[in-house]
């Protein structure tokens, strides 16, 4: 079997590039999972983002208009009248990015385990057989653990987190307000995340110790009784490096190409497949990673603003949120706040002296990490 481009992994990047590719290049996708969605994944996407990826509608499970943040001590709300990002099924967005790249030619191979290269094919097994897919170039689209970047032998540098989530079955009175509850007393690795589907139920998770997660579902008045559904997963922060290799690439969470700042990674992912599609069209694949430019900015900003978290103590995140709960502070930032560039609020809020001053109160060391 042979094709211009082979995919390996039939995640929702894997799938969104199939469909980039699939009017240039013959197509194939090899996806080790019978079927798709099934791993952790909260599913929040911006919602400019989402309509910019041109993102089926259908896969949309709520609209969210705005958060609330929580300390141990207090809590300030950015709001907006417009929704800001999407509570999606990724399990729906993934099949029906599929069935579109399908009906547009692409062949999937599901249920096949990528085995590794031999004389320069992907060596596959599905069930008790293995067999054989050669492609002029693959794509590496298989997730944090990615055989492919094995292959191709790229550096990881990066932070690994261990991830739960569940679904819960609660009372959310606002159902349209994600939460982002921050306590160093519960978890100093991250934050915890309310996520609501709708009215009476929520996704709920964090990074960390899965016994930090139930201390938190005690703290917010949730049985853990309540639970319907639960999922493990893990996720990194920092960089594999190359991207491209030769007639290779990774793409999505395979080249960490996620969010330090809240773990996701989808919308990065796809603009890169983006990046590499038009790469690829054009004959030249070692332009992807330069094309990608914007996004390599956007992780090195979530990687200061982590390594500053992870410095602060609660009693400096109980200052800093005194500060960014005033009514100067909430008002900035519903003005230039945006789901996937949190650099740009960032900016705005140290191009206000009186806000910055107060925040270098704080710790000094803060000015180092934003700029």
């Amino acid at each position: 079997m042979k094709y211009d481009v082979a995919i390996i992994g039939g995640g929702p990047v894997g799938n969104y590039l199939a469909n980039l590719l699939a009017r240039n290049f013959d197509v194939a996708v090899i996806e080790a999972g019978n079927s798709f969605g099934g791993k952790a994944c909260t599913g929040i996407i911006g919602k400019k983002s989402y309509d910019d990826l041109k993102l089926p509608k259908k896969a949309v499970l709520n609209t969210l208009r705005g958060a609330i943040f929580y300390s141990k001590i207090q809590s300030f709300e950015i709001k907006r009248a417009e929704p800001q990002a999407y509570l999606v099924d990724r399990k729906a967005l993934e099949k029906i990015l599929a069935e579109k790249a399908i009906k547009k030619g692409v062949e999937y191979f599901m249920g096949a385990r990528f085995v590794g290269f031999k004389k320069g094919r992907a060596i596959v097994q599905r069930f008790n057989r293995q067999f054989d897919v050669e492609a002029q170039f693959y794509v590496g689209a298989d997730g944090l653990r990615s055989k492919v970047a094995q292959e191709m032998g790229v550096k990881t540098k990066a932070e690994f987190l261990s991830g739960y989530e569940v679904e819960v079955v609660g009372e959310f009175e606002r159902p349209d307000f994600a939460e982002v509850w921050v306590n160093k007393e519960l978890n100093e690795d991250f934050f915890f995340w309310v996520a609501p589907v709708n009215e009476n139920l929520a996704r709920i998770g964090t990074f960390g110790s899965l016994d930090s997660l139930f201390k938190f579902l005690k703290m917010r008045m949730l049985k853990a009784e309540s639970i319907v559904e639960f999922k493990a997963g893990s996720v990194g922060f920092g960089w594999r490096k190359p991207w491209v290799k030769g007639n290779m690439a990774i793409v999505g969470d395979a080249a960490l190409q996620i969010k330090p700042t809240t773990a996701g990674g989808i919308a990065y992912g796809m603009f890169c497949a983006h990046a590499l599609a038009y790469s690829l069209i054009n004959g030249r694949p070692k332009d992807y990673e330069k094309l990608c430019n914007e996004i390599k900015k956007q992780i090195s900003f979530g990687m200061r603003i982590r390594k500053m978290f992870l410095g602060l103590t609660q009693e400096q995140i109980e200052k800093i949120f005194e500060i960014l709960g005033s009514r100067e502070a909430v008002e900035l930032i519903e003005r230039t706040a945006d789901f996937d560039d949190h650099a740009k609020t960032v900016k705005a809020i140290i191009k206000s002296p009186k806000l910055l001053a107060k925040l270098l109160k704080v710790s000094p060391m803060l000015l180092r990490h934003l700029v």
